[in-house]
């Protein structure tokens, strides 16, 4: 109810503005949203800041034009948007901030199970020991899960019905994808000499 009534409050369409200024102020609201959220803004969520005839991806690219040179990004990820700091300057951050929980720190191993999953979601732990050749430890599979990169999928139709494992949100924002689809196909890994699987 709280929702509602702070919408109504909202002055969406600035008709008392000029127009380049109602612009900038629809700009501005989006940035506020994006920089006040943890996780990727949906453009439906976005669409309820600002006129109805505003084009929210247009906004969008002027506001990813205006961040040009600053030391954050407005990034597409997991359908949505979100404000992300610069790669460039991570060590600048590690070096001034305790940013540890935020570091993934996986192991290769770990990194090998993730792409597996990632690529053959919903998959068992069986699945997973057809492609490995060897069971994969409950420890690995806790510390995908710990960092929400991992999660339960649908119980598999065989005997027993145990877990699947997918991937999760986290996951795409954690690597940057916008969805599933961007992961790199499986040709181009070994083109680059990489295998999705090990």
């Amino acid at each position: 109810m709280a929702k509602d009534h702070s919408e109504a409050d909202l002055d969406r369409e600035l008709t008392d503005l000029p127009a380049d200024l109602r612009w900038r102020e629809w700009m501005r609201r989006i940035e506020a949203v994006l920089f006040a959220s943890a996780s990727p803004v949906p453009r439906e969520d976005l669409a309820r800041v600002v006129g109805q005839g505003a084009s929210v991806d247009l906004l969008i690219e002027d506001l990813a034009a205006d961040l040009e040179g600053r030391s954050f990004e407005l990034a597409k990820v997991a359908g949505g948007w979100l404000l992300r700091t610069r790669s460039a300057y991570a060590p600048a951050i590690r070096a001034a901030a305790d940013v540890g929980e935020q570091d993934l720190d996986l192991r290769e191993y770990d990194v090998a199970v993730l792409a597996a999953i990632a690529y053959h979601q919903p998959i068992t732990r069986d699945g997973l020991k057809d492609i490995f050749g060897k069971e994969i430890s409950r420890d690995v599979i806790g510390r995908l899960h710990a960092r929400d990169l991992i999660g339960t999928g649908p119980r598999s139709p065989r005997r027993g019905s145990p877990y699947t494992y997918v991937t999760t949100q986290q996951f795409l924002v954690a690597f940057g994808l916008e969805s599933l689809l961007d992961l790199p196909d499986r040709e181009q890994l070994e083109d680059a000499g990489l295998s999705a699987e090990p």
